[in-house]
C-alpha cells in the first residue's frame, strides 16, 4: 500500500495534476474578488475553491505519510504545509485577513516548479551579500541626509526639515522618481550649485551602490545553478548505478559459472 502510494505522489503526472489546479485556483480567488464575477458564480467560485483546498489537503497527507519525518526536514515542504494550514484556518469575522492569505496557495508553484525553486534558493542564498550592502547604503543614506538637512532644510523644510524628512526624499531621487522636475530643479533655483550635490548622490547610490546588488544576486543565482546542476547528475549517476548493479552482478555470477565450468573440463582432462 505505502509502495503504491509512494508511485503516486513521486509521479510526474501528480506534480502536473497539481500545477494545473494551483493555476486554476488562482484564477479563482482572482475570480472572487469581482463582483460581477461573484454575483454570476459565486456558489460556483467556492465550492470550486473547497474542492481545490480539499485536494491540496489530501495530496499534503499523502506525502506526510510516504516521507514520514523527513517530511518536515525539508523546508519547501514546511512552506507546503504552513500555506495549506493558513487557509485551513476559520475566516469568521475577527479572522477575515486569514480569508484574504489563501491566495498564498499561488506560492506553492514555487515548490512544485524546480526553476522557481532555484530563482528563490538564489536569492535567499544571496541575503548575506545583499545585508552587506544593505548596511553600506544605509550609511551613505545616514551622511547624504544630514548633509541635505543642513544645505536646505531651512529654504525646503518639506523635503528636507529634518533627517527623516531628507532620508525620504532621497530616497525618491535614489528611485529616479519625479527627481528633477519634482525636487531638484525647484531647489536649484534657490541654491544653483545643489546639482554638485544630487549628481555625485545619484551616481553613488543608483548607478552603484544598487548595482551592487544586481552583482550578488547574479552569483548567488549561478552559485545556485551549478549546485542545481550538480545535484542533477549525481543522481543521474546514481540512477545508472542502480540499473547496472543487477547487470554486474549477473556478470559475475557468469564468470563464476565460466570458472566452475573451465575448472570441470580441466578435471575431466586431467
Amino acid at each position: 500500500m505505502l509502495d503504491w502510494l509512494r508511485k503516486i505522489v513521486d509521479d510526474p503526472r501528480t506534480e502536473r495534476v497539481v500545477i494545473g489546479l494551483i493555476v486554476v485556483n488562482a484564477i479563482t480567488l482572482g475570480l472572487e474578488t469581482s463582483p460581477a464575477a461573484v454575483a454570476a458564480a459565486g456558489p460556483l467560485l467556492g465550492a470550486l475553491d473547497n474542492i481545490i483546498l480539499t485536494i491540496f489537503v489530501v495530496e499534503l497527507a499523502a506525502r506526510i505519510v510516504v516521507h514520514r519525518l523527513a517530511f518536515f526536514r525539508d523546508p519547501w515542504n514546511l512552506f507546503d504545509f504552513v500555506v495549506v494550514a493558513i487557509a485551513l484556518m476559520p475566516s469568521a469575522e475577527g479572522l477575515s485577513v486569514l480569508r484574504a492569505l489563501r491566495i498564498l496557495r499561488v506560492l506553492r508553484l514555487i515548490t512544485v516548479v524546480p526553476s522557481l525553486r532555484r530563482v528563490v534558493g538564489g536569492l535567499i542564498a544571496a541575503l548575506p551579500g545583499m545585508g552587506s550592502v544593505v548596511v553600506l547604503l544605509s550609511l551613505l543614506y545616514y551622511v547624504f541626509s544630514v548633509m541635505a538637512t543642513k544645505l536646505f532644510g531651512a529654504a525646503f523644510p518639506e523635503w528636507f526639515g529634518n533627517i527623516g524628512a531628507s532620508a525620504y526624499s532621497l530616497f525618491q531621487i535614489m528611485t529616479l522618481e519625479s527627481w528633477s522636475m519634482g525636487i531638484v530643479r525647484p531647489v536649484m533655483e534657490k541654491f544653483p550649485y545643489a546639482w554638485a550635490f544630487f549628481v555625485p548622490y545619484i551616481i553613488v547610490t543608483t548607478f552603484a551602490a544598487l548595482n551592487l546588488f544586481i552583482g550578488i544576486v547574479v552569483n548567488a543565482m549561478q552559485s545556485e545553478h551549478d549546485k542545481s546542476v550538480s545535484e542533477e547528475r549525481e543522481a543521474e549517476r546514481e540512477m545508472l548505478h542502480q540499473e547496472t548493479e543487477p547487470l554486474l552482478v549477473e556478470v559475475q555470477k557468469l564468470r563464476a559459472e565460466i570458472s566452475e565450468l573451465k575448472g570441470l573440463i580441466a578435471a575431466r582432462q586431467a
